[in-house]
C-alpha cells in the first residue's frame, strides 16, 4: 500500500490518500475540505477512489466527505455512529471558522473490529473514543501504518474540552488500543508530522511510559 498526505483547510488537517499498487483502488481518509486539491491528488497519482473514510465527526475531518464522495461516487464509510451529532452540525461548526462544510449521515458506520477493503488492501477498524465519542482508527497490519485521526500526534494528544469529549477514554484509547500495536508501528496523525508508537511512548509528555 500506498500513501499520499494531502493538508487541507487552515487547520491543515492531514488528509490521507491510500491506494493498492496492484489494483490502483484507493481510499480516501478524513477529506475535511479543499475538495479540489483532494480530486487533484487522485489525478496525479492515477488512482481509481472506492471509498471515502471518516475517523471522526469534526469539520475539519469530515466538512468535505460528501463532496468528494458525490464527486467519486463512492460511498463514505465510518464514524462510529456515536458522533452522529456532530456529522449532523458541520455545516455551522464549519461557519464559525469561516470553512464551508456539509452535514451528512455516512452510507456505512463501523464499529471496533470491522475492517474496509480497497483493492487488494485491508484496513481494521479500532474504536478509540476520547477526543469524540465516535472516534476511530485505521490500522493498515502489513505496513503497520495507522491513521489515527486526532488521537494523538507528535508529542501531544487530542483535545477533550469538546462536548461529549473524555480524558480518560482518551488515554485508554491510547494505551489499550495503539500502544500494543508495537513501537515500530508508524502513524498519520490528523494534523502534523507523522510519529511511531514508540516514539510517542518514550517522549510524549501526556501519555508516555513515564507520566
Amino acid at each position: 500500500m500506498r500513501y499520499q498526505i494531502i493538508p487541507v483547510t487552515p487547520l491543515e488537517q492531514n488528509c490521507s490518500l491510500l491506494w493498492c499498487e496492484e489494483t490502483r483502488a484507493a481510499a480516501i481518509v478524513d477529506p475535511g475540505g479543499d475538495p479540489d486539491r483532494i480530486i487533484a491528488a487522485v489525478a496525479s497519482e492515477n488512482v481509481t477512489p472506492t471509498l471515502a473514510l471518516v475517523t471522526h465527526g469534526h469539520f475539519d475531518h469530515a466538512g468535505a466527505a460528501r463532496e468528494i464522495a458525490d464527486h467519486f461516487s463512492i460511498p463514505v464509510v465510518g464514524p462510529h455512529e456515536n458522533d452522529l451529532f456532530l456529522l449532523e452540525r458541520i455545516f455551522e461548526h464549519g461557519q464559525t471558522y469561516g470553512i464551508p462544510g456539509r452535514s451528512f449521515k455516512p452510507d456505512q458506520w463501523l464499529a471496533d473490529g470491522d475492517s474496509v477493503q480497497f483493492g487488494n488492501e485491508e484496513l481494521e477498524v479500532l474504536h478509540c473514543p476520547g477526543h469524540t465519542p465516535g472516534h476511530i482508527v485505521f490500522y493498515h497490519r502489513p505496513s503497520r501504518l495507522l491513521q489515527v485521526g486526532d488521537v494523538m500526534f507528535q508529542g501531544s494528544i487530542g483535545r477533550t474540552d469538546f462536548p461529549r469529549s473524555n480524558h480518560a477514554d482518551l488515554i485508554t484509547s491510547i494505551r489499550k488500543k495503539l500502544f500494543p500495536l508495537g513501537d515500530d508501528t508508524r502513524f498519520i496523525p490528523g494534523h502534523g508530522p507523522m510519529s511511531t508508537i514508540g516514539a510517542e511512548r518514550m517522549y510524549n509528555p501526556f501519555v508516555g511510559d513515564n507520566t
